[in-house]
């Protein structure tokens, strides 16, 4: 039984398409190659935010190419690379407040609170909350909220006060791991390790390896019982 189509219209061309396929899949289907604003294609890097609007709704909307699913009467086109403020600093010199967040980002006290950045986000993050957290200097909160930001860049593009909200959440990420979350005593004694060169032989004996051999080491690798 063949598949239903529908149409949708991609940068203002009008296609048909299978209705069981993704954005992505739908533009490769009609002959789009995408060597850009694709990457992991499993909804984490956030490179393929595409904008449209369907038919009879006024309203813009967002989503990620290689999860949002074609609708009848789509129009759709992909963000390009957005050219997003972003600050230069030596992580080893920095304090973990609000006042060096600002130090290097002082767009940030220009939010407005409109909350549009937290409507727009395609991982339903509250990205205006954990703005409104890195002001108030609560650098484990901005952590926190922002965790499973995918970088999509959807925030800043719509940010009426132009702030980069994401670029402002690594900052804080990068604060937080830095100077305020306990230090994992075992990830230490690792990285100890690597730098003693605990693991050089095991390595040079992967790196000369051929193939069936590093197949047979994959095959007997030691396995968590499910």
């Amino acid at each position: 039984m063949a598949e239903e189509n529908i149409d949708i219209y991609i940068m203002g061309k009008k296609y048909s398409v299978p209705k069981s396929l993704t954005i992505m899949k739908a533009m490769e289907y009609a002959g789009y190659m995408l060597v850009r604003g694709c990457g992991c294609r499993g909804g984490f890097c956030g490179a393929c935010g595409t904008v449209y609007r369907t038919t009879d709704d006024y309203k813009i909307k967002v989503g990620l190419a290689c999860q949002a699913m074609v609708e009848d009467g789509m129009y759709l086109t992909q963000i390009p690379f957005f050219p997003a403020n972003k600050a230069v600093y030596d992580i080893e010199k920095m304090k973990p407040t609000g006042e060096q967040v600002l130090k290097e980002y002082p767009e940030l006290a220009r939010c407005v609170a409109c909350n549009t950045c937290t409507k727009i986000c395609p991982q339903d993050i509250q990205v205006m909350d954990y703005v409104q957290a890195a002001l108030r200097g609560d650098i484990a909160r901005v952590a926190d909220l922002s965790f499973d930001c995918i970088m999509c860049g959807l925030c800043a593009v719509r940010c009426p006060a132009e702030i980069v909200q994401y670029n402002i959440a690594v900052l804080c990420r990068r604060l937080y791991g830095k100077y305020v979350a306990k230090k994992a005593k075992h990830l230490q004694e690792m990285v100890a390790a690597v730098g003693a060169s605990k693991f050089d032989d095991e390595l040079g004996e992967l790196m000369s390896a051929d193939q069936d051999k590093l197949k047979q080491l994959y095959k007997d690798r030691d396995m968590e019982p499910r």
